[in-house]
């Protein structure tokens, strides 16, 4: 068991690359053809899913990476592709378009609360990492526990988070909606770039 300052420590670096603030607007593009009762479906899925995912990596990450034989950094890479494929798509779709896939969205809204939404852009390769890394710093029942409480901690903050999610979306307009789409398009490419760039150093030392 480490100090208790280490947990501490570890909570806010764990906000830090979870950054959920960052997804508010990702969310509110993706769901503004669905109603409020699928917005908030989708929500507890998205929660679920990355708690879910960060407690997997808590206790079994590195077993699962090395059972696998898969690198964070070449997780890195491919949920950067994956990142960049959402980013394109958010870059030439417009509102019009999505409308007319409503159906189609509303059928993949549980894959779309896990991917991408808790991954890579939650649970990312970061925040598995950080994860990871702190699981292996110290040893024991209570150590464990407590990393499960701060991870517990951070998905209650993303709870009450999506549950403004709603009064957030109202206020933004047709027009607003297609702006941030492309805006966050635009982010999306530039995280997506970062995280291959990131895992292509990891991969091969020469490039850094």
């Amino acid at each position: 068991m480490l100090d208790y300052t280490e947990y501490t420590k570890f909570l806010i670096s764990l906000l830090a690359v979870v950054n959920p603030i960052g997804v508010v607007p990702i969310f509110i593009t993706m769901t503004a053809d669905l109603n409020s009762a699928e917005q908030r479906r989708i929500a507890k899925l998205v929660v679920l899913a990355t708690a879910t995912v960060l407690l997997i990596s808590l206790f079994f990450g590195e077993l699962v990476l090395n059972f696998f034989g898969i690198s964070i950094n070449s997780f890195r890479v491919g949920g950067g592709i994956m990142l960049l494929l959402m980013a394109i798509s958010m870059l030439h779709t417009s509102h019009t378009t999505i409308r007319q896939h409503r159906e189609i969205a509303e059928q993949a809204s549980e894959s779309m609360a896990v991917v991408p939404l808790a991954i890579p852009l939650l649970a990312g390769p970061a925040a598995i990492s950080t994860v990871i890394i702190n699981a292996y710093k110290g040893h024991g029942v209570e150590h464990y526990v407590l990393m499960s409480l701060d991870i517990i901690a951070l998905t209650v903050i993303l709870a009450l988070l999506f549950l403004l999610m709603p009064w957030i979306a109202s206020r933004i307009s047709t027009l607003g909606i297609n702006i941030s789409t492309r805006i966050m398009g635009l982010i999306l490419a530039a995280i997506a770039v970062e995280f291959i760039a990131n895992g292509l150093k990891g991969l091969f030392p020469v490039l850094a």
